[in-house]
């Protein structure tokens, strides 16, 4: 570089790509719609227009655009391609660009974010740098994985910080975080996938690492005249295994399944590379013998024993288990001393998931979906990330017999589904190129060159590239049995890059950030675009923390609706939408609000301020759904707007009735759905067609207890007339044979049902 200025951007750039791999898993805020996520999201876009901003202003300071090319440009330029195509044919735009609101990672601006980060990194780092940032992730996995380990027993740093109570009381049942850990990652298989990427990387430090003469420390002391001196060793080989144990055990303790299967295969390809490289390779011979890899596996299973792998065929092996066996052979002393149980399967279970259906089968179900929305949408797919719409429509009647069958799914749990069914074969055929290519090149370029008896590859760089292989493929794992969050793509997209640096496949230049300044000056024509191009990043920079200061006001907003409190929701929600207009999201929560309060404000006797609210609950409704015509969350809401509005105006009964007709169009496989509507149907008096709809709903989901309550209602008020004479004693007994049902199958002292039979002057 010519000049000081090229010099501060490329000290910049290499700054900021270490607080991204810092910064981004730690980071969480307690006030926003999503605590996790969407933050390191918000940062990752940060820092990414910070990078880009260096990057184009070392370029113009030294009148060289700074790019270098690797051997997975093409596959990633067609990948991104592939996404921006789809996002143009995308069923819902806004969500294609953005993301699902609070999550964004993978809508079309965080995969340009992810493109930008790789090439910034192979443009302007050289390799020295390539391996401070790796050493930088590992420093960042052990603040978060000692930040989760109190929270396993009980003591989560995270409530401390909300509500200074050191304890988990700050989390609901279905996020204990002593059942299973989620640390900053805010998932327990996020933070299992994350931890799954590390520890390949610090078992490498673990077997690379030589004491030196800058490790011996020198101490002294003055004692009855005399002068004593002694050096020792700093125990960096035991505090690295340890943390290798701490973040295996952590990942133990998430109960994650998927991650447990990546942290062991990563593990088991880390090690089985660096055999390989021993039996073809002396160079390697001093690194794994035979005492470190006994030592390795015994450090796992020690954990192991310890800890409860969320697996039952492993848990016959763990302390628990043996504990139950020895207790069970010896003589009961008191009855008030139970035998301590070995942890079920179901321990290592979200906690809302205990006694649900299993998980894998609900996986089952929702994959099915993904491939039938994929065959309706074959090479385009229906938008970047509008998996959460579009399984609307595919969703298996089956789902409904799941203990989760009224959530919304907006992924597939599987990535590469989720690829396949949002952006078609052009989609996952691109994102499996990308992949593909970079194995392409390390199993036939890298690690035969690595291998060879003459490589000039260092061994330390062959022992990171096998951590980082071993470090990539858990990722394929995790995805396949989940999805990507934001650090997980980081690492995805730019593990290739640190393979390809310490491979020494990055084409080298002048790059020196050390080297002296030239006298060169930047002239003002530079310093123009310069300020040019730092007032477009600083503006995109604003324009982001804007939209997080709406999502505040937003989260407020829809916390107080949750609680009721709908004159303080109305004001913030207010607040969220004058910050941030073209949010969809927060339109639509005010929408339902606006509905509440103008309802509360004619039982209050102010007409005229209930007409002004409730019109702006139509208007802004209206205007929502014509721009998102496919969105089945935002028809459901209108449902409830006009449903609402319709407890003080009847008239407004028969645009509710509209809009879930419409919804049961986007989805018709969803029983909630068709419930609402046989219950609209009945209440504007239509009981015939609400009896059929409800029969329909039970035989999409015969355990729905409020489709057999709703279904004897309807029957009875067709079989009396104004009087209450029965007039069809075969629906009359329809009606009652519903509420039989429902005392025999759910609940024999459900007092409604016993209500009902009673003032029909039934048994």
């Amino acid at each position: 570089m010519s000049n000081a200025v090229a010099k501060f951007f490329n000290k910049s750039i290499v700054l900021l790509f270490y607080l991204v791999f810092l910064l981004v898993p730690l980071i969480f805020w307690g006030d926003t719609s999503e605590l996790f996520e969407f933050n390191k999201m918000w940062l990752t876009f940060i820092l990414t227009i910070l990078i880009a901003v260096a990057w184009i202003g070392k370029s113009i300071a030294d009148k060289k655009f700074y790019f270098r090319r690797t051997q997975l440009d093409i596959p990633i330029a067609l990948f991104l391609i592939s996404q921006i195509i789809s996002t143009i044919f995308s069923i819902d735009q806004h969500i294609s660009i953005w993301g699902y609101y609070t999550r964004f990672n993978g809508g079309l601006l965080s995969l340009i974010s992810y493109f930008i980060l790789y090439f910034a990194l192979v443009s302007n780092l050289v390799k020295k740098e390539v391996l401070r940032v790796l050493k930088v992730g590992v420093v960042a996995g052990l603040i978060s994985a000692l930040w989760g380990l109190p929270s396993h027993f009980g003591h989560d740093p995270s409530c401390f910080l909300f509500r200074g109570t050191f304890d988990i009381s700050c989390w609901t049942s279905a996020f204990a975080p002593n059942v299973r850990m989620f640390s900053t990652l805010g998932q327990p298989d996020w933070f299992a996938a994350y931890l799954s990427v590390l520890t390949p990387i610090v078992l490498a430090y673990f077997l690379l690492y030589q004491p030196s003469k800058k490790t011996q420390y020198q101490v002294s002391y003055h004692m009855k005249q005399k002068q004593e001196s002694s050096s020792f060793t700093f125990p960096w080989k035991i505090v690295l295994f340890i943390i290798f144990a701490l973040f295996y055990g952590d990942t133990v303790w998430t109960g994650s399944r998927s991650g447990f299967a990546g942290i062991c295969i990563a593990i088991f390809i880390f090690l089985a590379i660096l055999l390989l490289a021993r039996w073809k390779n002396i160079t390697s011979s001093s690194l794994l013998t035979l005492q470190k890899g006994i030592l390795i596996v015994i450090g796992i299973y020690i954990v192991t024993f310890f800890a409860v792998p969320p697996f039952a065929f492993i848990q016959k092996f763990t302390y628990y288990e043996v504990a139950q066996i020895i207790q069970s052979h010896q003589p009961k002393v008191s009855q008030s001393a139970p035998a301590q149980k070995a942890p079920q399967a179901s321990s290592v279970t979200p906690v809302g998931e205990l006694g649900g259906t299993d998980s894998g089968i609900i996986r089952a179900y929702v994959w099915k979906g993904a491939i039938d929305v994929w065959k309706a949408n074959p090479l385009f797919g229906t938008g970047v990330e509008t998996f959460g719409l579009a399984y609307y429509s595919k969703r298996p009647v089956a789902h409904n017999l799941t203990s989760e069958w009224d959530f919304l799914y907006n992924k597939a749990h599987n990535e590469y589904l989720n690829y396949l069914a949002t952006t078609g074969i052009f989609g996952i055929g691109t994102y499996l190129l990308m992949i593909g290519m970079f194995f392409y090149f390390l199993l036939f370029i890298i690690l035969p060159k690595a291998l060879a008896k003459d490589s000039k590859i260092r061994q330390t760089d062959f022992v990171l590239i096998a951590a980082l292989t071993a470090g990539y493929i858990s990722i394929l794992i995790s995805n396949f049995f989940g999805f990507s969050v934001v650090i997980i793509n980081i690492y995805l997209f730019l593990i290739p890059a640190f393979v390809f640096f310490l491979a020494d496949m990055i084409p080298s230049y002048a790059v020196n950030a050390n080297a002296k300044s030239s006298t060169t000056s930047v002239n003002i024509y530079q310093w123009f675009f310069i300020t040019i191009i730092s007032l477009i990043g600083i503006f995109l920079i604003w324009e982001l923390c804007v939209f997080w200061q709406a999502d505040r006001d937003y989260a407020l907003g829809y916390n107080y609706d949750k609680v009721n409190q709908y004159q303080p929701a109305y004001q913030s929600l207010h607040q969220a939408v004058a910050l941030r207009t073209d949010e969809p999201t927060f339109w639509d929560e005010l929408t339902v609000n606006d509905a509440i309060v103008a309802d509360q404000l004619v039982y209050q006797k102010q007409i005229q301020q209930a007409t002004t609210v409730a019109n702006e609950a139509i208007s802004v409704s209206n205007s929502i759904i014509s721009q998102h015509p496919n969105n089945v969350v935002f028809w459901k809401d209108r449902v409830r707007v006009f449903y609402t509005l319709g407890q003080v105006n009847p008239q407004y009964l028969q645009q509710a009735l509209d809009a879930i007709q419409h919804a049961s169009v986007l989805a018709p496989t969803d029983a909630k759905i068709s419930y609402n509507l046989g219950l609209i149907y009945g209440q504007t008096g239509q009981y015939t067609k609400a009896t059929s709809v409800l029969e329909n709903t039970i035989a999409m989901k015969p355990d729905y207890h409020d489709a057999y309550y709703a279904l004897a209602i309807f029957y009875h008020q067709q079989a009396v007339d104004k009087k209450g004479n029965i007039i069809n004693p075969v629906l009359e007994q329809k009606a009652i044979d519903n509420l039989h049902f429902i005392l025999q199958h759910f609940d024999n002292n459900d007092a409604a049902s016993k209500q009902s039979l009673k003032s029909w002057g039934a048994k």
